[in-house]
């Protein structure tokens, strides 16, 4: 069976057994999504609750939470996990997210690890499509949320020396 073995120890999912199509969803689940990635622990809780958990179980997988990360791949959501790992800066999950046809998941790991020009495509998406730019809110809220992560881990204040 083929997978994708990633630099990180333990990240690893195999996509040729889990189904790669995105759900549809509603606009309202996609904005609970934004907020709740952005910390908002009751519209977590109700993704969590509701017919998308995946979303809220994201929200914790974004802050390093193994068993959330479990959680996805387990559950057949290749494509959430693609997008973590993308936001990491694992160049593979990017390039599988784009052969899978989630050119717009693709985009939005490289705008969350902060690639600009993608970004700019999302917003260009946004524009052709007559959207809102939802998906480039979204990705920028991740990148938000890694990169506080990112400066918590450099910040020397809090580093332990034992």
């Amino acid at each position: 069976m083929d997978c994708f073995h990633f630099s990180k120890p333990g990240a690893s999912f195999f996509p040729q057994t889990m189904p790669t199509s995105l759900p549809l969803y509603p606009n309202k689940v996609l904005l609970a999504w934004a907020e709740a990635i952005s910390g908002h622990e009751g519209l977590r809780d109700w993704l969590m609750g509701s017919d998308y958990p995946e979303l809220g179980v994201f929200c914790h997988a974004l802050h390093n939470e193994e068993t959330s990360r479990a959680w996805l791949r387990h559950h057949g959501h290749a494509h959430l996990m693609a997008l973590l790992l993308g936001t990491e800066g694992e160049k593979e999950a990017v390039d599988w997210l784009r052969r899978e046809g989630h050119s717009t998941l693709a985009d939005m790991a490289l705008t969350a690890d902060n690639d600009e020009e993608a970004l700019i495509r999302l917003m260009r998406l946004a524009t052709l499509d007559n959207g809102d730019g939802l998906w480039a809110q979204i990705a920028v809220r991740i990148r938000e949320v890694k990169n506080d992560i990112e400066d918590a881990n450099n910040d020397v204040h809090r580093i332990d020396p034992n």
